[in-house]
């Protein structure tokens, strides 16, 4: 079983309090979202989760080795001089991974063709997909998205899907964050709506959307949120 737990956490820096009280749970075979607008404190979560920052108060609890966690984050950490392919030979002898598992990922990505470009003549949205395959070719116990389709095309977006909900069905944990309200309703089983560093609410998108509207539609999730908002 991979679990992500918090319980209580805050978070501040110096006065600015970005994280307040916050409890959540992701567990094996489960994608969990995390909706919120830009400094609602997604980040700051994800950074206490991966250990680049400690919590002020409360319980952070990961129950994998670092080796069985996935990340796609926003800083992409590519090598711009080498190919696509290179970039992921280099995980290949960390991983003990075979090159044609490395090949069946590019093509899962969309990147192929595009195995012997150099990282950096690629597109803003070919490397966000070479950055997923780098996350998922070691076939994480717990995968951490942060905004995994982005800027893509609806195409490679449901193709990321499909690779997303494999791995789902495979066990691991997704944790994702995005602001796209259909890919949430589509791919998670549990949300959480973050608003200056509160949880304001949770549950599954269809509860959600029925607790606030008898039209259950995509555009719901995105209603609910701004009345929370603006009731908050």
């Amino acid at each position: 079983m991979s679990t992500v737990v918090m319980k209580n956490v805050s978070k501040s820096f110096g006065d600015n309090q970005v994280l307040k009280d916050v409890s959540l749970q992701a567990n094996s075979g489960e994608i969990f979202g995390m909706l919120g607008p830009s400094g609602a404190g997604k980040t700051t979560i994800i950074n206490i989760l991966t250990r680049q920052l400690e919590a002020d108060s409360g319980e952070v609890y990961v129950n994998v080795g670092s080796k069985e966690i996935g990340l796609m984050l926003a800083e992409d950490g590519l090598f711009p001089r080498l190919t696509c392919l290179d970039n992921l030979i280099i995980f290949e002898d960390i991983y003990k991974i075979k090159r044609s598992h490395t090949l069946e990922i590019l093509e899962q990505v969309g990147l192929t063709k595009a195995m012997k470009t150099p990282a950096a003549k690629l597109s803003d949205g070919m490397r966000k997909r070479l950055v997923l395959a780098r996350a998922v070719i070691h076939q994480p116990k717990i995968l951490i998205l942060d905004e995994p389709t982005s800027s893509l095309d609806p195409m490679t977006a449901r193709g990321i899907h499909r690779l997303i909900n494999k791995l789902r069905d495979n066990g691991s944990t997704i944790f994702l964050t995005t602001h796209n309200m259909e890919e949430a309703t589509n791919l998670c089983n549990q949300v959480v709506m973050l608003h200056q560093g509160k949880i304001i609410e949770r549950g599954s998108p269809k509860e959600i959307c029925t607790k606030y509207n008898s039209v259950k539609t995509v555009m719901d999730l995105e209603s609910v949120f701004i009345q929370l908002t603006r009731r908050d």
